[in-house]
């Protein structure tokens, strides 16, 4: 395994731009969709138990339907922190990943600015921004910050794992990824809503923090996840790819 710069001429060709576009499209509509579930629960007052509901379905069916449509495109991260996992092993160039987070993070803002823009101000509230449940939290690790990394990383440890397994394991099952992957987002939702928020997404959460000014404990929100998905790649990367890859290498030289 070999991280891949990518920063020559040739790198920055009509295929990557389109899966740049990609990235851009899936993961503005992924952040809208999402945010705009958790606004409109939130205005329609639905009862808590209910509304946990809608909001991990909501979620866990768009990343599903999303990753389905472009992952023969760009590998349908829509999630900064899977590009960083992809990244760290090999799985995708530097110059790309780059890229692909300037794509996602701008198509976060952009898709909170729709929300925005749609929504009357007094329903719009933090416009589906993530925040940490203190109460919750505060008995478990300090000021409640530090279990909340640790069940982003944990989170999102579970969801890079699963799209490892499926998605770019060349034996995985690819066509049960998109299930399998909203699955995962789903029933991270169920448990991590109440506590964290359940980002599993610096995208996810950065675009609402931006238009909605709302920055308290927002690093949580970056570290976790990039902790959690860079500790899954690399643990699939070498416990279960990185013996038939060797395999494979082996092969083609005889």
């Amino acid at each position: 395994m070999a991280m891949q710069m990518g920063f020559g001429p040739g790198d920055f060709d009509l295929k990557t731009w389109r899966a740049v576009a990609a990235e851009f499209i899936a993961t503005g509509l992924f952040v809208f969709l999402g945010t705009g579930t958790v606004v409109v629960v939130q205005a329609t007052l639905i009862d808590p138990g209910s509304a946990l509901i809608v909001i991990a379905l909501a979620h866990g069916l768009a990343i599903a339907m999303l990753f389905a449509a472009i992952a023969h495109i760009s590998g349908g991260h829509i999630n900064p922190a899977v590009t960083f996992a992809a990244v760290m092993t090999g799985k995708l160039k530097v110059s790309t990943g780059v890229l692909y987070v300037a794509a996602q993070l701008i198509a976060a803002v952009l898709g909170v600015l729709l929300l925005k823009g749609i929504i009357a101000g007094p329903m719009e509230g933090m416009l589906g921004a993530h925040g940490l449940s203190l109460g919750i939290l505060d008995d478990q690790m300090g000021d409640g910050a530090g279990a909340g990394l640790l069940l982003e990383a944990v989170f999102t440890f579970a969801l890079v794992f699963v799209i490892f397994a499926t998605a770019i394991d060349p034996k995985g099952n690819a066509a049960l990824a998109p299930i399998a992957i909203g699955l995962v987002y789903l029933v991270n939702s169920l448990i991590g809503i109440p506590l964290t928020g359940a980002s599993m997404n610096p995208a996810r959460s950065f675009g609402p923090a931006i238009v909605a000014n709302v920055w308290t404990d927002h690093w949580v929100y970056w570290l976790g996840p990039l902790i959690g998905a860079a500790i899954a790649g690399l643990v699939y990367q070498f416990v279960f790819l990185g013996g038939d890859e060797e395999e494979s290498a082996g092969a083609d030289t005889v």
